[in-house]
């Protein structure tokens, strides 16, 4: 077998291969092998018939798909291999030529690579450092997160239902006095002024009593998702069943002492603050990494192929979709819930995946042109570290994590260090 290339336009390159008419013959009988029982030819018991009759009754090209299904992947590979070439998309391909006398079955793919980066000047990059002040109220503001964090919820008896307060009820929502898909729950919790349902809804709830039925009657949003529904005066039949009020922990000592490893609330602040500010470094530094990597994506000269803007694209979607499962969601749900069409929803993604598709290509051209490597050693002390970190024995992690990914992981994180010792943060 014998393999050319052709490189042509906008990252795309073309392979031609020849493949001789004895390893053809080969794949042919095998696809003959494949699918000779689901053949039915008259005169032969069903997956009876020789392959001549079934050519001849069908035509000499019946098994032809599947024997280049056969032929084509290890040639495809091994020209990768040869070429050196980095795939970023499955190749379109096309027969080229048949076997027929003496020619051999010569095949083409067009396949799309990684572009070429012309880096621009690396060695003057200068980004302004940014100021992240921790002030007293983010101290506060922390405080009373924890604060409510440690709530409990009391059920309240002797007052009528107030904003702030979790209503349990029973709702159905009637269009025209017909309800209405969707518009019915029992035993529902609502925190009144949370804005979980639509607008007017938890408001008419304040003021009622344990017990009371009542008519709630609204609009929806003009822009509301359910097209049937969308600005439609309704009125929903509301039961209130309970009223749950959430208490506070005062912030004091016994606070502190309650939810924290300190004696002190002053102990408990000066920890806040000092972890505060820890983060605040750490986004500062986060920051000039990104400025110093737009500063590389600016500075070169690329012509990136859609493809890769659409396979990130479908990686962000593919992780955002894991998060919704442990909500109990997926993509069609949040799509179904939002009203949102497919292809607004890809638009959401589009910006972030040009910016990181930018940013690996920089990286890697950066890390190509001045030779950051790593090792064996580094890798494998990598896996120790996360092995630490997530409490795990090292082979486990092993085999969750791809040593190739890790060890690209190493790279970059070594090619951004390298960039931002480089340079001029002022």
């Amino acid at each position: 077998m014998s393999t050319k290339m052709e490189k042509l336009e906008k990252s795309q390159v073309k392979l031609e291969f020849e493949v001789s008419k004895e390893a053809f013959e080969a794949a042919i009988q095998q696809s003959y092998k494949k699918n000779i029982k689901q053949i039915n030819v008259p005169g032969f018991r069903k997956g009876k018939a020789p392959r001549k009759i079934v050519e001849k009754m069908y035509g000499v090209e019946v098994f032809y798909d599947d024997a280049i299904n056969f032929v084509f992947p290890d040639i495809y590979e091994a020209a990768i291999e040869e070429h050196k070439l980095d795939v970023v998309d499955r190749p379109e391909v096309d027969v080229k030529q048949f076997p027929e006398g003496d020619l051999n079955l010569v095949l083409t793919a067009v396949v799309t690579v990684k572009p070429e980066v012309k880096l621009g000047d690396i060695d003057d990059i200068e980004v302004t450092r940014p100021v992240h002040e921790v002030k007293e109220e983010d101290v506060d503001s922390e405080l009373e997160t924890m604060r409510q964090r440690n709530s409990r919820i009391i059920s309240v008896e002797d007052r009528a239902a107030a904003l702030g307060d979790t209503a349990v009820i029973d709702y159905e929502g009637f269009l025209d006095d017909v309800a209405f898909e969707g518009g019915k729950g029992e035993g529902h919790n609502l925190e009144l002024g949370s804005g979980q349902f639509i607008p007017g809804f938890e408001e008419q709830i304040v003021g009622k009593n344990i017990g009371d039925e009542f008519d709630v009657n609204l609009s929806f949003p003009e822009e509301y998702h359910a097209e049937d529904l969308a600005g439609k005066a309704v009125v929903f039949k509301v039961a209130l069943n309970a009223i749950n009020s959430k208490e506070v922990p005062e912030l004091d000592d016994e606070f502190a002492k309650d939810v924290s490893e300190f004696d002190t609330l002053d102990e408990l602040k000066a920890d806040i603050l000092s972890k505060l500010k820890e983060s605040a470094d750490k986004k500062v530094e986060q920051e000039i990494e990104n400025a110093v990597i737009d500063s590389v994506i600016a500075g070169m000269e690329v012509e990136i192929p859609d493809v890769m803007y659409d396979n990130r694209i479908m990686e962000l979607i593919q992780d955002f979709d894991m998060r919704l499962s442990y909500q109990g969601m997926n993509v069609n749900k949040y799509l179904e819930y939002t009203g949102m069409d497919v292809e607004a929803f890809k638009g959401q993604f589009k910006e972030q995946a040009e910016k990181q598709v930018s940013g690996m290509l920089a990286l890697e051209a950066v890390a190509a042109k001045e030779k950051i490597e790593t090792s064996d050693e580094d890798v494998e002390a990598e896996f120790a570290k996360m092995a630490e970190q997530y409490k795990m024995e090292v082979d486990k992690i092993k085999g969750m994590v791809s040593a190739d990914d890790l060890k690209k992981d190493i790279i970059t994180n070594k090619t951004i260090k390298f960039l931002v010792e480089k340079a001029k943060v002022v």
